[in-house]
């Protein structure tokens, strides 16, 4: 397994510089004690900010979303491993500017401590912070590294409409329930047919040969079970059907994310959404908006995630608004 990369152990803070170089007028890279972070390059005096992070190796999830109406700012961890406490604490005080901060925090048990502790830290210099828990993947109740379900590739849809209610001068209580109520309505679930590796390391996982993953995780964690390969419509009916048991007994129209693992290419995606779209309307669900692209990675990884957000009318208009990052623009 390649990758292109210069030393291991340089790796975050060489993409974080290059990700500056290439968006000056988006983003601003730390890359210097005490850890690595990013911030918006704009002014967005009295917003609620939105800070996310969790280790590298997700890409462009999170620091690809830093911009107007997404995150304020993003702080990576090493590959698969969260951010001590300093750099959160120090993007904290970066971007906060009187209104608070909302941590979007995925739920991984050191992603969840060390978030935890820098809001600590931060509310002791009189900076406001609340937290929204990402847990929407429901391929099992609990996993490594997790208690509870995981947060996976719903959590850039959450970031999302997250950004647009902060964007529009929500004050912290507003941007904090509206986040908590998408996080509520987002479920997902993955499979794979290829492991990811890491730069100058291993892969994640084995997987023998005509074998697939069902139910990953993005840290390379075991799914629910490794099955004979099956094509690709039948991979996304095992992924549908978990799905839609979750859904709220309300739920009608959706959003429907189909998520690139790393290697997946665009036309497979493609390929999947148009089975997930038909899937999910022969069980009398209306497909209102999409997305489909690889925003949710683990490394190199070749398999899907399939997202379903159960959409409201403030779900619907936070989604539809504006925003711009290095990964991910919407115009409105």
């Amino acid at each position: 397994m390649t990758h292109l990369h210069n030393n291991p152990a340089d790796f975050v803070t060489e993409y974080l510089t290059g990700l500056q170089l290439a968006h000056p007028d988006l983003v601003v890279a730390k890359v210097q004690d005490p850890g690595p972070y990013v911030t918006r390059a704009d002014h967005h005096d009295g917003e609620v900010a939105l800070i996310s992070g969790g280790g590298a190796g997700h890409e462009p999830l999170h620091a690809g979303f830093v911009g107007p109406g997404m995150l304020h700012g993003a702080v990576p961890g090493p590959i698969f491993t969260s951010p001590p406490p300093d750099p959160i604490l120090a993007a904290i005080r970066a971007v906060d500017t009187g209104a608070g901060v909302v941590l979007i925090v995925k739920n991984y048990t050191g992603d969840v401590m060390n978030f935890e502790i820098a809001a600590e830290l931060a509310a002791a210099e009189g900076i406001t912070c609340h937290h929204v828990l990402i847990a929407d993947d429901v391929a099992v109740a609990d996993s490594t590294y997790t208690a509870g379900r995981r947060g996976v590739a719903g959590t850039m849809l959450v970031e999302k409409i997250a950004g647009a209610a902060a964007a529009r001068g929500d004050d912290i209580h507003a941007v904090t329930q509206l986040a908590t109520h998408a996080a509520q309505r987002v479920f997902s679930m993955g499979v794979a047919t290829q492991a990811g590796s890491r730069p100058g390391g291993d892969e994640t996982f084995h997987l023998p040969a005509n074998a697939m993953e069902m139910g990953i995780g993005i840290h390379g964690e075991p799914g629910r079970a490794q099955l004979p390969i099956a094509s690709a419509d039948a991979q996304v009916e095992q992924l549908v059907d978990q799905i839609v048991c979750e859904l709220p007994a309300d739920a009608n129209e959706l959003l429907v994310f189909v998520n690139g693992m790393g290697a997946t290419t665009s036309a497979e995606l493609y390929l999947c959404y148009r089975a997930a779209h038909e899937q999910l309307s022969a069980r009398g669900y209306t497909i209102e908006r999409s997305l489909v692209g690889s925003y949710v990675t683990s490394l190199d990884m070749h398999g899907v995630q399939l997202s379903v957000m159960a959409l409201d009318e403030r779900l619907r208009d936070a989604w539809d608004a504006p925003c711009r990052t290095p990964a991910y623009t919407h115009v409105g």
